[in-house]
């Protein structure tokens, strides 16, 4: 199954008992805006809350550091996931934002029928697919069964390592403004990773806000990647949620998915690492 699903193909599924759409939309009014209209049956998940455990300093681990997988495997459970269930989730940030995210978490647990919805809710909605107000019923099923996080991630020990290794490539998704270090709207200092290269998640999409055509993703990444593999990439962004978007590019491509680094730049720039700028 490929990782991305188009509007079009929504609908023509829509509704199946085994499908359960999951809302990633993120922000302030978040849930505010579920509540006032999402797609219908879709339910909500809220990346601060239920895609992260923060901790109290970002220095270890990042700002959106991955939950226990148990209390992940608990969450899917009240949403009626099940390892029969084929789950499409959607945000409105061109599934650049928490959609990925909880994408690369469901495949990290191990569940591998999850899609990200092309071009997110404006998509869906364009595409007439019906929405609806308030709360969602759900059927509620027991945790998740799982071992632990079957994905790969890298360590900042590991990325020190891999940005003096010329066989491997450390990926900002970034913009590269702040790549360079001319601006630093999240994080307290500007700049990247030495030795990481900048690939912008958004070099994955197209002008109307949908990804790119497999093959033209495939030839992007191999232009940049040279002869390696996914097991030689390691993807980054400000605080391990973006790059996911990146990764489902390359899993969109055929070309694997490569690893993550959750604590991203929040952990690096916090830990008296080296710090690159292009001033």
């Amino acid at each position: 199954m490929l990782p991305i699903i188009k509007p079009q193909q929504l609908v023509a599924i829509y509704p199946d008992k085994n499908l359960i759409l999951i809302d990633a939309r993120t922000g302030p009014q978040a849930k505010q805006n579920y509540s006032s209209e999402h797609l219908a049956g879709a339910l909500f998940v809220d990346l601060e809350i239920d895609l992260a455990q923060k901790s109290a300093d970002p220095a270890n681990g990042g700002r959106h550091p991955l939950p226990p997988i148990s209390e992940f495997a608990k969450l899917l459970g009240e949403l009626g996931i099940t390892p029969e269930s084929h789950v499409v989730v959607y945000d409105d940030k061109n599934g650049a934002n928490a959609a990925a995210r909880f994408w690369w978490m469901l495949r990290a647990i191990g569940h591998t029928n999850v899609q990200v919805l092309d071009g997110g809710y404006q998509a869906a909605l364009a595409a007439g697919v019906p929405v609806n107000s308030g709360e969602e019923a759900t059927i509620k099923q027991p945790p998740y069964p799982y071992t632990t996080w079957q994905l790969p991630t890298a360590t900042i020990a590991e990325v020190a390592q891999a940005v003096q290794n010329p066989d491997a490539v450390v990926i900002d998704v970034r913009e590269a403004a702040r790549y360079r270090g001319e601006t630093e709207p999240i994080d307290l200092i500007a700049g990247h990773i030495p030795g990481a290269v900048n690939i912008p998640f958004a070099g994955n999409l197209a002008a109307d806000g949908t990804f790119l055509p497999s093959e033209v993703l495939q030839r992007n990444y191999k232009q940049a990647l040279g002869n390696r593999t996914a097991t030689d990439v390691i993807v980054h962004c400000g605080s391990g949620v973006t790059a996911c978007h990146t990764i489902l590019a390359m899993e969109q491509a055929g070309l694997g998915i490569p690893k993550l680094y959750v604590g991203s730049w929040s952990e690096w720039s916090r830990n008296d690492r080296p710090i690159a700028t292009e001033l």
